[in-house]
């Protein structure tokens, strides 16, 4: 894949991930969420160039739409960029895709308690419950996502149309 092609991939699914959080919000942020742009998190698994990228969406989106202050905005942007990580090494060391699903719940769901539960005054085992279980459909989604990712050759942006032919 060219470099043009890994920025444009990554501008696009920055941009996803954004306007995904913008149109789900209400149930995004807080206590009790779940991100369903975090299935986004799984394309590394196929893109690892998308691992830094996948943080920085993670930042826009707490900068704009409800972060919970300095912490969680900068948090979060680790969270993305450790949980995008973790699934790379699963293919890295040749994983099952079905083991995307671990890391996507248990980064979001075990690391943003750690500031989380000082900013809202909830207990950490609670938020860490809480975070995990919205964190479950997330990560089913990002496996679906491989899956029609690696299907669809149209989908499929690691070989240039010259290559495929």
């Amino acid at each position: 894949m060219k470099q043009t092609q890994k920025l444009t991939l990554s501008g696009v699914v920055i941009a996803l991930y954004v306007v995904i959080i913008y149109f789900t919000q209400s149930f995004s942020f807080g206590a009790y969420q779940i991100r369903i742009a975090t299935s986004l998190y799984a394309l590394s698994y196929l893109y690892p160039f998308l691992v830094v990228p996948l943080g920085l969406a993670n930042l826009i989106s707490n900068l704009l739409m409800g972060g919970m202050g300095i912490l969680d905005i900068l948090g979060g942007t680790f969270v993305g960029i450790i949980t995008s990580f973790a699934v790379y090494l699963v293919r890295r060391f040749h994983g099952n895709k079905l083991f995307v699903i671990p890391p996507i719940i248990a980064g979001p769901g075990l690391i943003v308690p750690l500031w989380l539960s000082g900013i809202t005054g909830m207990p950490y085992p609670l938020l860490a419950v809480n975070l995990s279980i919205g964190q479950a459909f997330p990560a089913v989604a990002g496996y679906f996502l491989i899956t029609l990712f690696e299907k669809y050759p149209a989908l499929n942006f690691k070989n240039t149309r010259k290559e495929r032919e």
